[in-house]
C-alpha cells in the first residue's frame, strides 16, 4: 500500500494548512496477487532511483522474485526478475518454505547503485555502445550477493544477467555468516556495500573489478560477460551489541544467541564523510535507543524507527510495542514495575565497565597526551625564551655596528665628494693644455672653414635674386605705362582705300 501525504503550507509548513485531520490518498500494490498467494510474504521493498520516470517502486517475495510495478498500473509488473530456477519452486514444504529457503538460499534484501555505463551485451544485445543502467545488488540469506543490472528507460522490460556469486576477499570460513539480513549501497567511486547480518555484524565492501588471475573468472575466461562480475573486498568489520554483555568473570555467561533483523539506512545528508574512507580512521557505534538493556528483560521490538531533518536538528520519531509514539531522547522505564536488585546490579555493573573501558580509558591516555604535550610545550617555550633572549643580544650589536657603519659612511661620502671635486678640475686643466684638438673643437673647425664658401654661394645667390628683381620691376613698368603706336598703309592698301573713296 503507497500512502501519499498531503502538500505542506502556511506559517509552520503544515500538512493542508495546520488541519487537524487530512484525508490522504492510497494506491494499493500488487493486491490480486498477494490475495490469491496467501503464502507468498513481502521480504523487501524500495523505490526505483530514477528521476526522470514515474514513481517504480521494487518488491522482493518470498518465492525468489523481485517485480517492478509502475504506480500508473499497480496491479500489473513492468518486470520481473526470477531469481532461483524453475525446477526449484516446486520443492515447497508443508510450511510453505522451500528447500533453498531452509538453506539460506532465498534472497531477502536488495539495494540499487549509482548509474553506470555497461556494455549492451550484458542485456543480451548485441553491439559494442554502452547503455546507462542501475546496478542492482541482491543480497541471499547465506550471505552471497549477485548483481544485475537494470534499465527502465531505454527498453522496458529489459534486464541483465544474474551475475554472481560476488567473490569476497579476504576470504572466511563462515563466508561472513550465514544469517545476512539487509544490504545497503553508498553512493561513492567504488561503491560500497554494507553488509548486516542478524547476529550484528556490519561487513563494509569496497566493490571492485574483479582480478584475472581469480578462479572464478578463469573459469568463465570464454564469456565476454565473465569480466563484469566484481569483487567484493572487505576492509572493516563493525560488531553491535544488540544487548547488554556483563565482564568476564562478574557473573554467569548467558546465551549469546540473541538475534534480530536489522534495517540499513543511509545519510542522506551527510555524503561528504564517504571521502574519508581513504584515511585509517575506523566507524564508530553509537546507542540511540535500548529496548532490551538485559538478556533476561523481555523483548519490547520498536514498530517504528526514524530520524526527522529539522532546523533545530536531527529528530528522533520511535512507536514502541505499545504503540507509543517517543518523539524525545529520554531515558525512562516502566514505572509500575520495578527492576529486581540482580538486574539492578547487572545494570550497574555493565555501567560501571563502560565508563573503565570506554570513558576512564581514553581519559587517562587523554590525560598522558596532554602530559606529554604540555612537557614537550614547555621545553618549547623554554627553547624559545633562550633564543629570544640571544635575539635580543645580536639586535643589540646590530644596532651599534649600524651606527658606526653609518658614520663611516658618511665620512667615505664627503671624502668621495672632495675627490670628484679635485678630479674634475685636474680633468678640466689637463684637458686645456693638450697640444692635439679634441674631438669637439676639430668639429668647430670644420664648420669655420665651411662659413666662407658658404658666404659665397650665398653673395651670388643674393646678386641674382636683385637681378631677377630689377627685371621683373621693368616689365611691370612697361604693362603699366604702353606706347601709342603708329598706323603705317602699304602702297596697295592706299591705292584701293582711295578707289573704295573715289567709288563712293
Amino acid at each position: 500500500m503507497i500512502l501519499e501525504l498531503p502538500k505542506r503550507w502556511g506559517k509552520n509548513s503544515e500538512f493542508e494548512g495546520g488541519k487537524s485531520t487530512v484525508n490522504c490518498s492510497t494506491t494499493p500494490v500488487a493486491e490480486r496477487f498477494f490475495t490469491s498467494s496467501t503464502s507468498l510474504t513481502l521480504k523487501h521493498a524500495a523505490w526505483y532511483p530514477s528521476e526522470m520516470l514515474d514513481p517504480h517502486i521494487v518488491l522482493l517475495t518470498s518465492d525468489n522474485v523481485i517485480r517492478i510495478y509502475s504506480l500508473r498500473e499497480p496491479q500489473t509488473p513492468t518486470k520481473v526478475i526470477v531469481l532461483s530456477e524453475a525446477e526449484e519452486e516446486s520443492l515447497i514444504l508443508s510450511k510453505g518454505r522451500a528447500y533453498t529457503a531452509s538453506l539460506g538460499e532465498t534472497a531477502v534484501a536488495f539495494d540499487f547503485g549509482p548509474l553506470s555505463a555497461v556494455p549492451k551485451n550484458i542485456f543480451g544485445q548485441k553491439g559494442k555502445d554502452e547503455v546507462l543502467a542501475y546496478p542492482l545488488y541482491i543480497l541471499y540469506e547465506n550471505g552471497e550477493t549477485f548483481l544485475t543490472y537494470v534499465s527502465l528507460l531505454h527498453s522496458p522490460g529489459s534486464v541483465g544477467k544474474l551475475l554472481g556469486p560476488l567473490p569476497m576477499h579476504p576470504a572466511a570460513e563462515d563466508n561472513y555468516g550465514y544469517d545476512a539480513c539487509a544490504v545497503l549501497c553508498l553512493p561513492c567511486v567504488p561503491n560500497i556495500l554494507v553488509i548486516a547480518t542478524e547476529s550484528g555484524m556490519l561487513y563494509h565492501c569496497v566493490v571492485l573489478e574483479g582480478e584475472e588471475e581469480d578462479d572464478q573468472t578463469s573459469e568463465k575466461s570464454w564469456d565476454s560477460r565473465a569480466d563484469l562480475i566484481p569483487s567484493l573486498y572487505v576492509f572493516e568489520c563493525v560488531e553491535l551489541e544488540l544487548a547488554l554483555k556483563l565482564a568476564s568473570g562478574e557473573d554467569e555467561p548467558f546465551d549469546s544467541d540473541f538475534s534480530c533483523p536489522i534495517r540499513l539506512h543511509r545519510d542522506e545528508e551527510d555524503k561528504d564523510s564517504l571521502q574519508e574512507l581513504a584515511t585509517e580512521q575506523k566507524c564508530f557505534v553509537e546507542h540511540i535507543l535500548c529496548t532490551k538493556p538485559l538478556p533476561c528483560r523481555q523483548p519490547a521490538p520498536t514498530r517504528g524507527f526514524w530520524i526527522v531533518p529539522d532546523i533545530p536538528g536531527p529528530t528522533m520519531v520511535c512507536i514502541t510495542s505499545n504503540y507509543e509514539c517517543v518523539v524525545r531522547p529520554l531515558l525512562s522505564s516502566e514505572k509500575d514495575t520495578a527492576p529486581p536488585p540482580e538486574e539492578c546490579l547487572q545494570l550497574i555493573s555493565r555501567a560501571t565497565q563502560v565508563f573503565r573501558e570506554q570513558y576512564i580509558l581514553k581519559q587517562d591516555l587523554a590525560k598522558e597526551e596532554i602530559q606529554r604535550r604540555v612537557k614537550l610545550l614547555r621545553d618549547q617555550k623554554k627553547k624559545q625564551l633562550e633564543d629570544l633572549s640571544y635575539c635580543r643580544e645580536e639586535r643589540k650589536s646590530l644596532r651599534e655596528m649600524a651606527e658606526r657603519l653609518a658614520d663611516k659612511y658618511e665620512e667615505a661620502k664627503e671624502k668621495q665628494e672632495d675627490i670628484m671635486t679635485r678630479m674634475k678640475k685636474v680633468l678640466h686643466s689637463f684637458h686645456s693644455q693638450l697640444p692635439v684638438l679634441s674631438d669637439s673643437e676639430r668639429d668647430m673647425k670644420k664648420e669655420l672653414q665651411l662659413i666662407p664658401d658658404q658666404l659665397r654661394h650665398l653673395g651670388n645667390a643674393i646678386k641674382q635674386v636683385t637681378m631677377k628683381k630689377d627685371y621683373q620691376q621693368r616689365k611691370m613698368e612697361k604693362v603699366l605705362s604702353p606706347q601709342k603706336r603708329t598706323i603705317t598703309l602699304s602702297a596697295y592698301q592706299r591705292k584701293c582705300i582711295q578707289s573704295i573713296l573715289k567709288e563712293e
